[in-house]
């Protein structure tokens, strides 16, 4: 049962261009390829795959549910892709539809009219919660405060949801949850290590959401920004049990040395917990979680497929590498300009395409100052040097959401002239390593992504291409 009103958020290759990329004959099969990658994770899409309505039936990972058994049904969309999820999952339950809310950080392009009386529309921040993030957690709590058994919660996930869906517990303000957010994005933690400690720290997190919204039938569709699609990480697992503790978050801690850093509130409450003076997130085997359902409609691995059968369409010979994208960007980016270096070399005469997704992390430690820029642009910085004098090669950065860091980038284009290119114009990518200024360098080149906001977001991909 559709409308047709699914919003559909397919950016054309012509939004990929750079100089680059417009300069070489191979550029525009090369944007058809990145525009294929975001399709393949179009979350609007994505819901239509997953969710399957006949009649009066819901059909969500094998189970069929029958609308007609329950009072009311409501939509919870919190993350970067929120709205194309809770229009089309609203499409598929519009009869039935009683009310809902959305929590992202751009509300483009809207929803349709007739959603508009139903499902109410909160903006919050990424990656480092505001004020609107947590006055818009605390309305939607609110919203969803008196439901029965008798209601069913359609909750979609998406990446981002960690910062803006925030309530931190007692005692800990918004000022100490984002002076302790910027701390781990300058310290280079993982996102599986923050999440850890995130959960630990707030009211809703791992698994706490589950409990606010108990004992309403709650099914949570999530698209994964996490590599592996571990559903406890991907924005903090609001809905599903929490494998880790206390002492883990507490372990995080001490493996970067931050204790002396973080606000006392934090470290206090964290102590508490492991002390078993707070009670535990909500593991397996809660009532909490009986009877409820969580699937994953999207992630790395299809955006990953999506551009492999695209590249393969263009003719080139294209794998997906085994090895996640993690580690420091940096040197990320140096690991893998030595790869499609090698293949340069190799004994095969075709055009090539190694594609890799996942998510490294960028460790401010060096920089008093640092500049503008992400982990896709500072990858592509670290590349310049090792791709320099290689002819016929190319590496592609790109966040998946179109926005690196906190950039309107959504990654570069570097290839064996872009040291000489900037070298011509006085600059120098260590310099810029130093302050991690990979934005400013590359704007200079005109060799950065820009197609704006995706409407998806899970993590970023990197393209090795040699020609």
């Amino acid at each position: 049962m559709h409308s047709g009103q699914l919003i559909l958020m397919i950016k054309p290759a012509e939004s990929f261009l750079t100089r680059t990329l417009r300069e070489y004959p191979w550029g525009i099969k090369i944007t058809r390829i990145l525009a294929a990658s975001l399709a393949a994770v179009d979350p609007a899409a994505a819901i239509d795959r997953a969710l399957q309505r006949d009649g009066n039936i819901l059909s969500v990972a094998g189970q069929e549910i029958k609308l007609e058994d329950f009072k009311n049904v409501y939509l919870l969309a919190i993350g970067k892709a929120g709205i194309p999820m809770a229009v089309a999952a609203g499409d598929l339950v519009s009869d039935h539809l009683s009310g809902g809310a959305v929590l992202s950080k751009s509300l483009d392009p809207g929803i349709p009219d007739d959603y508009q009386e139903k499902i109410k529309l909160y903006q919050g921040d990424h990656p480092i919660p505001d004020q609107n993030s947590l006055k818009s957690t605390e309305e939607i709590l609110s919203l969803f405060s008196s439901q029965t058994s008798n209601d069913l919660i359609i909750v979609l996930i998406s990446g981002g949801g960690s910062a803006l869906f925030t309530s931190p517990q007692t005692g800990i303000s918004l000022k100490d949850l984002q002076q302790a957010n910027k701390i781990f994005l300058e310290r280079g933690l993982n996102i599986q290590e923050i999440n850890t400690i995130r959960k630990h720290i707030s009211q809703i997190k791992g698994g706490q959401l589950a409990g606010h919204l108990y004992p309403a039938k709650t099914i949570s569709v999530i698209l994964s920004d996490v590599i592996g699609d571990p559903i406890d990480m991907i924005a903090s697992g609001p809905t599903v049990p929490d494998p880790s503790t206390y002492d883990d978050a507490l372990t995080v801690i001490r493996k970067y040395q931050l204790e002396g850093r973080l606000p006392t509130s934090i470290n206090t409450h964290l102590k508490a917990g492991a002390a078993g003076k707070i009670p535990e997130t909500p593991k397996a085997g809660d009532p909490i979680f009986q009877g409820q359902t969580s699937l994953v409609i999207a992630g790395i691995q299809d955006a990953m497929n999506g551009a492999l059968g695209q590249a393969q369409k263009e003719g080139y010979l294209s794998q997906i590498s085994p090895d996640p994208l993690e580690g420091e960007a940096k040197l990320s980016g140096e690991r893998l300009a030595k790869i499609l270096c090698q293949l340069k070399t190799s004994e095969s005469q075709e055009g090539n395409c190694l594609i890799t997704g996942g998510e490294t992390t960028v460790s401010l430690t060096g920089s008093t100052k640092p500049g503008r820029g992400g982990r896709n642009l500072e990858l592509a910085l670290g590349a310049v040097r090792q791709m320099s004098g290689h002819k016929g090669l190319a590496l592609i950065t790109l966040a998946t959401d179109g926005e690196d860091g906190v950039t309107d980038s959504a990654g570069a284009v570097v290839t064996g002239e872009t040291l000489a290119r900037a070298e011509e114009l006085g600059l120098n990518p260590d310099d810029f390593l130093a302050r991690h200024d990979s934005y400013t360098f590359f704007k200079a080149l005109d060799d950065l992504l820009l197609p704006g906001a995706t409407g998806t977001n899970v993590n970023d991909l990197c393209f090795l291409f040699k020609f």
